[in-house]
């Protein structure tokens, strides 16, 4: 059974950092793409990052491109997610999620075992 476990979130301010975490268990973590996924009240699930099995490759979501960077430790089984220059649009549950195994993917049909998420409140 996948169980994964996110960390990190908070409130800080417009401008702040956090970092993200995600610990998995369950999967052979090595050969699964892994992928952040952020959600607003009232609004419709978003992907955010993704990251490739063997952690070569990241794909970005256009609105955070340049500001959050996904990478990952196989020997901990742990995804994280950098997050720098935050803005109050970045508020939201951050949960990640399990994608392809071996196989490089961002499209959000693509992925399952979602964790529970963890909250992040950016004030302006």
């Amino acid at each position: 059974q996948v169980q994964l476990v996110e960390s990190g979130g908070g409130l800080v301010q417009a401008g702040d950092s956090l970092r993200l975490s995600c610990s998995a268990s369950g999967l052979s973590f090595s050969t699964y793409t892994m992928g952040w996924f952020r959600q607003a009240p009232a609004k419709e699930r978003e992907f955010v990052a993704a990251i490739s099995w063997s952690g070569d490759s990241t794909y970005y979501a256009d609105s955070v491109k340049g500001r959050f960077t996904m990478f990952r430790d196989n020997a901990k089984n742990t995804v994280y997610l950098q997050m720098n220059s935050l803005k109050p649009e970045d508020t939201a549950v951050y949960s990640c999620a399990v994608g392809g195994r071996y196989r490089f993917t961002w499209r959000t049909a693509d992925f399952g075992s979602w964790g529970q998420g963890t909250q992040v409140t950016v004030s302006s």
